[in-house]
């Protein structure tokens, strides 16, 4: 009989969370459901016996999926079934396994794959927040080694008080959204945006957060001790070599200090001279004579002399490995409307990295479909940034965007996205292409400057520019020195202990990312460096501000114009006409494209063109079908049928009335032959329309001269 064990547990606001073992998926190395709510998420994990030779690091893969069946809904597409993970799949993954790496043992390198699948959905509660919980409890349970448990939180800012786990409407009015990875005694991983919130609420809501997580960590725990206490797995992953790694130091140490405390601000230059020293000492052993030289082994612990000494170097003497003060910006410049043919464009170049970023603005057709198991609707604001591989100088094959770029291309959207004009008053889909073609360290965040230069030189109205700086650290936990670097290298993104991006204006953070390599960071610390950051943000606002300060006055010329207008909801139909007639012609006889849907209770009209000509027909025709008609008004309409007893006239757009034999003209006609011709224009007047049936009465007698009365 199979006799599942679990755990559960009810949280402050009264909600009960659930872990569950022993039913379902038991030839994994562990498993667990976790419900909460409706909501269930299957995780489990496996991982290889033994490592692959020479592999030096963790091949660690986390694969999130949500299940179509899981919200009662059939995939879209022609083949029907779930296909490649979406992007907001992929950030989840990404969630996830930056809070797990960290957590591995530096010397466990087998195979190791956490898959996720939703399995039943919620819509008020939100699954991204419960993934790493559920890989967690699967791992803890397992006997993979793993320094956890861990969990994850989000934590949002609503009216005030701040949330844990929140539904999505207390998401929705909430200033500040953040998502807070941890172990019961650190923050690992920090990810989400704001709306210029202060950095002091940023702290406040990580210690909100980590208060939750322990919780979490605890009822893994107990788990724990209900399946029963396991070893872990014995490993031996790694070979070694003490004599030959404290040869490495003894001859290599001192020549690597020496080149980082040069600060030679030149990446090449820079690893040439590490090179050199690398060769140097191969030479001297005469490792290109002996077959029995260990070269992996060198490598890895060449780099690690390398790190140690990059680090003391900065530790000691509180200067980086390019020359800079630990809170010394990197040179900047930039440049808009580059590419003369893009609605907007800019170059943003710091120090070794820069990005080329576009701006296209385009209709409501051109918005993003969002199809998937929760998340269903429209995205008018998409930003896609780009890493081909000549950015560092590499031959790397063109495969599309991988997790890393959807990843840093999320984050800057976020860090954007709050300055972005509301719908009411920005009819553009709006699309950011970041494409990186230099890359010295923090990209992403040259990428937010890049794309609020380029959106303020499109011309749209953002509420404020908006610029970010990657922040690290170098610390040493025997000594207790520590170093915050504002702008790192990639190389200090590398070797540090913190790689901190944060975004904003200069009234507040938009957006962070956080992720932290070592135990133990205190709130003193991280409050330290988002003091540090903020100074770097402004110094970063006050350079881009030397190439424009505010959006252009007016988009070029070479934009599509838009003109938004409201219509009576009952209007709607008749704009666009049976199988969409109308709105057809109008298209085809102005030239420009005219959209129309329905928003509370009313219709807006969006119409987009490339000149005002086409633009003023476009709504004179639009303005001409919604008008009301009025008796007694004159008009200039189309014959559209002749009968026996009279003609229907249409005298305005979609509105046909009846101009009978005897309201022709002033004489008796007799017949309608030779009277009016189809396709004939004549004025008329509107004398009447029918109280029951809405229909209307035209004359054209009325428009001319009576005529005189004959004398008997």
């Amino acid at each position: 009989m199979i006799k599942p064990i679990n755990v559960s547990k009810k949280l402050s606001d009264g909600r009960e969370i659930s872990i569950e073992t022993g039913k379902l998926a038991k030839q994994a190395d562990g498993s667990v459901v976790l419900t909460m709510g409706k909501t269930m998420i299957l995780a489990s994990v496996v991982s290889k016996k033994e490592a692959m030779d020479n592999v030096d690091f963790l091949p660690l893969s986390v694969d999130y999926q949500e299940k179509f069946a899981s919200a009662g809904k059939i995939p879209g597409g022609f083949l029907k079934r779930e296909g490649r993970l979406s992007d907001h799949e992929v950030l989840i993954c990404r969630l996830v396994d930056r809070v797990l790496r960290p957590l591995f043992p530096s010397d466990y390198h087998a195979d190791t794959q956490v898959l996720l699948y939703l399995i039943s959905a919620d819509k008020d509660v939100l699954p991204d927040a419960l993934a790493a919980l559920a890989a967690s409890a699967a791992l803890t349970i397992s006997d993979i080694p793993f320094n956890g448990p861990i969990a994850e939180v989000r934590v949002v800012k609503s009216d005030g008080k701040y949330i844990v786990n929140p539904t999505p409407e207390q998401i929705e009015n909430a200033t500040l959204n953040l998502m807070v990875g941890a172990s019961y005694d650190n923050i690992c991983m920090v990810e989400g945006e704001s709306k210029e919130v202060s950095e002091e609420e940023i702290v406040e809501a990580l210690k909100v957060a980590h208060e939750a997580i322990k919780t979490l960590c605890e009822l893994q725990n107990e788990l724990l001790e209900k399946v029963g206490n396991q070893e872990n797995r014995e490993y031996s992953h790694e070979k070694s070599d003490d004599d030959l790694k404290n040869d490495i130091v003894k001859k290599t140490y001192d020549d690597l200090y020496k080149i980082a405390a040069e600060g030679i601000a030149d990446k090449n230059k820079r690893s040439e001279s590490f090179k050199e020293v690398r060769e140097k000492y191969l030479e001297s052993i005469g490792a290109a004579d002996n077959d029995d030289f260990d070269h992996f082994l060198f490598k890895k612990y060449f780099h690690d002399v390398e790190k140690d000494a990059i680090r003391n170097s900065v530790l000691d003497s509180k200067v980086r490995l390019d020359g800079r003060k630990l809170d010394e910006i990197r040179p900047i410049w930039s440049e808009i409307d580059y590419l003369p043919n893009a609605h907007g464009s800019a170059i943003f170049t710091r120090g070794e990295t820069q990005s080329l970023t576009t701006v296209t603005l385009g209709t409501k057709l051109d918005e993003q479909m969002i199809d998937g198991a929760m998340h269903n609707g429209y995205n008018k604001f998409i930003l896609h940034y780009n890493f081909p591989g000549f950015s560092t100088g590499e031959v790397r094959p063109n495969r599309g965007a991988g997790r890393r770029e959807i990843g840093h291309g999320n984050l800057a959207l976020r860090a954007l996205k709050n300055t972005i004009p509301a719908d009411a008053d920005n009819p553009y889909t709006i699309r950011i292409v970041s494409d990186i073609l230099e890359s010295n360290g923090s990209s992403s965040m040259a990428t937010v400057c890049a794309g609020s230069l380029a959106l303020m030189d499109a011309g749209i109205k953002v509420k404020k520019p908006v610029s970010g700086i990657a922040m690290g650290m170098i610390s040493d936990a025997e000594s207790g020195k520590y170093a915050i670097l504002s702008d790192i290298l990639g190389d200090e993104d590398h070797l540090g202990d913190m790689d901190f991006k944060v975004t904003g204006t200069e009234d507040g953070i938009t957006a962070c990312q956080m992720d932290i390599k070592i135990d133990g960071l205190s709130f003193d610390v991280l409050t330290e460096a988002l003091n540090q950051a903020k100074e770097g943000r402004l110094h970063i606002l006050k350079e881009m501000s030397k190439t424009i300060k505010d959006s252009r006055s007016d988009l070029k010329a070479h934009t599509p114009r838009s003109f938004q207008m409201s219509i009576p909801k009952d209007m709607i139909g008749a704009v666009i006409g049976p199988g969409g007639k109308i709105i057809q012609e109008i298209q085809k006889e102005s030239g420009a494209t005219v959209l129309v849907e329905e928003v509370d209770e009313n219709g807006i009209v969006n119409i987009f063109s490339s000149n005002q000509e086409d633009m003023d027909n476009a709504v004179e025709r639009v303005k001409a079908i919604i008008a009301v008609p009025e008796v007694g008004e004159t008009y200039v309409g189309k014959v559209k049928s002749i009968k026996d007893f009279g003609a229907f006239i249409e005298f305005m757009p979609g509105k046909d009335g009846l101009l009978h034999i005897s309201e022709i003209k002033w004489e008796r006609v007799e017949t309608m032959d030779g009277v009016l011709e189809e396709g004939e224009e004549i004025k008329v007047k509107l004398i009447e329309v029918d109280r029951r049936t809405g229909k209307f009465r035209l004359s054209r007698k009325a428009l001319l001269p009576k005529p005189e009365k004959k004398d008997k």
